[in-house]
């Protein structure tokens, strides 16, 4: 029998460029993701589930729960491949700050800039801190921030 070895689709931490920008697919915030967030966190505050009193607010009607579209923004950006089975850990949310409401309907992408790399031998890769930008089909800033994510190296 032979040893296969399968090889990681994502990035390695060497091929990270500083400068380098991904725009991913788009995704469309539906009321299902709305229901689906409220039952999964718990929290079934008015603005996001309640028409009625949303309509009474300034924005006029529900807004998406900003931890729903921060947690699409994560998918879309791992749907790119660029991590695929090359991360070791999601670090930490550096900075993140919700900028505009995102309403049930709005198609939301991500564009990604790798702005930072620091390697760590102990850990066999490197922590990469990349830039997020969420936009709107407008292309309106929503959300933005900078996230660090530890990263295979090469073998």
């Amino acid at each position: 029998m032979t040893d296969v070895q399968k090889t990681p689709q994502g990035l390695y931490f060497e091929e990270f460029e500083i400068g380098k920008k991904i725009v991913t697919a788009g995704r469309t915030i539906t009321e299902a993701d709305i229901v689906a967030f409220a039952a999964l966190s718990g929290d079934y505050n008015a603005i996001h589930c309640d028409a009625e009193y949303a309509s009474t607010t300034p924005y006029g009607r529900r807004v998406a729960f900003g931890l729903l579209g921060l947690s699409i923004a994560s998918g879309l950006a791992v749907n790119t491949g660029l991590l695929e089975e090359t991360v070791l850990a999601f670090r930490e949310i550096r900075t993140w700050k919700f900028s505009l409401p995102v309403f049930i309907g709005d198609t939301i992408h991500v564009v990604m800039e790798v702005a930072e790399k620091k390697p760590l031998p102990r850990l066999g890769g490197g922590s990469v801190v990349i830039n997020l930008d969420v936009r709107n089909q407008d292309d309106k800033t929503v959300m933005r921030g900078r996230w660090s994510v530890l990263i295979k190296g090469q073998p």
